[in-house]
């Protein structure tokens, strides 16, 4: 009973978290200020402008219609501006708990994973900053839902809400795609295929673009959106501009001080600061204060070890043709989230991009739970009982290491010295 309400409360537990002092700092902070300034644009034009001019903005206008959401109800402040993506960061908990669900059967294990995520540092970070990414993670966690519950068109539709909020959304579009197609010629042959197959083409494709093109109705009834007045045709200049916004990705190359390379977001070799200040309300004579988007670490590495061994069950799986539906939908989930950004070493990127694909290495995570407690469970009572303590020792340190590290997750102001202590790599200054 205890482990099937434990989702719900540990997500109350979290928002209380993620709104705790969430407006101590009163500024914008990193991009913050290109979508705060975005959601208030949206809200008083219904399109993104730089005074009374178009102005030239390279991600869709979802996310910033989240962000301006908080702002109508709370205002314009720097509550107005997190708290869409708190509330949205709490729900995450719960979304989680629902796939661990749906993969595990377990309410232990689904326990485990709402856990787990409200365990992370790198979750609880983009919960109380307004940016994109934590309502791309939403949004690829609901489609990811439906999608495992085979209900495709619902998966479509918020992976065109995805899509409409960071173009990266598309390589969870082509995956699942791919994959329920996949579906479809495994199970009909002949004419029995022309239905299914045109459902899935509706699911990825229509749906998705559908929602994308609804999403910047804001541009399309006005004239003050960039490259507006390219062509009388509306479409023409729509594609010429997302030429354009394609070229500004493709091209980013901009040196920056916390730009790193994929190959090190697992270890979390460089997270990103997103605000540093040196106040002087510590009690010591040197103080500082950090929002910094670093995962916690205790349980980044150990999701990294338990991805490497989800692979290869994975692998096991195809090699014997059996299916393993959690393993799956933990590469598929990996492979569409981190995958890409390898073919990008050109491109200026960051690590805390991560938080799209950080739900697909908790549940990585689970699943190595899951054999561990199934391994245990043969040998009898006493073995399995153990088994569960070694588990809840394991989340006791995660938490203890989340619990050190969350001056640096909630932007307090800490003696300089407590905040060199917690830089444990070079990396991380």
């Amino acid at each position: 009973m205890v482990a099937a309400i434990a989702p719900l409360l540990i997500a109350a537990l979290s928002l209380i978290l993620r709104l705790f002092d969430i407006a101590s700092i009163k500024t914008l902070i990193f991009d913050e200020v290109y979508y705060v300034d975005g959601a208030r644009d949206l809200l008083a034009y219904g399109v993104e402008v730089d005074q009374a001019n178009p102005e030239f903005i390279v991600h869709p206008p979802i996310g910033k219609w989240m962000i301006a959401s908080g702002i109508k109800v709370f205002g314009d402040n720097p509550f107005g501006w997190r708290v869409a993506t708190a509330v949205v960061g709490a729900l995450m908990i719960l979304l989680i708990a629902l796939i661990a669900h749906k993969l595990f059967y377990s309410p232990l294990l689904t326990a485990l994973a709402s856990a787990l995520m409200a365990l992370d540092g790198m979750t609880l970070v983009h919960s109380r900053t307004a940016m994109l990414d934590n309502f791309l993670a939403f949004f690829i966690l609901i489609a990811t839902y439906f999608f495992i519950s085979r209900l495709y068109m619902w998966s479509g539709l918020f992976l065109g809400l995805a899509l409409a909020t960071k173009w990266s959304a598309s390589y969870f579009i082509a995956l699942f795609g791919v994959i329920a197609l996949y579906r479809v010629f495994s199970h009909y042959t002949g004419r029995d295929l022309i239905i299914p197959t045109l459902r899935r083409a509706i699911a990825f494709a229509v749906i998705p673009l559908s929602t994308y093109l609804i999403s910047w109705w804001g541009w399309f009834a006005s004239d003050r959106g960039w490259g507006r007045d390219h062509s009388k045709n509306p479409i023409t200049s729509f594609v010429y501009y997302h030429n354009q916004i394609l070229n500004f990705h493709t091209n980013l190359t901009d040196k920056h001080d916390y730009q790193a390379n994929p190959w090190s977001w697992l270890i979390l070799g460089r997270p990103t600061s997103f605000f540093y200040e040196s106040p002087k309300n510590c009690g010591a004579d040197s103080c500082s204060q950090e929002v910094l988007a670093l995962g916690t670490p205790l349980l980044w590495w150990l999701a990294t070890i338990a991805l490497a061994i989800v692979i290869g069950f994975w692998i096991r799986s195809l090699v014997l043709r059996q299916r393993d539906p959690a393993a799956s939908i933990i590469v598929v989930g990996m492979a569409a989230g981190y995958l890409p950004w390898f073919f990008m070493q050109h491109r200026t990127v960051f690590s805390f991009y991560s938080i799209v694909f950080e739900p697909f290495l908790i549940l990585a995570l689970v699943y190595c739970a899951k054999l561990f407690l199934q391994t245990q469970g043969k040998k009898g009572g006493r073995a399995y009982l153990y088994a569960q303590m070694t588990l809840g020792t394991v989340v006791i340190l995660i938490a203890m290491n989340f619990i050190y590290f969350l001056p640096l997750y909630l932007g307090l102001s800490i003696p300089y010295s407590d905040w060199v202590a917690h830089m444990w790599f070079k990396s991380w200054i």
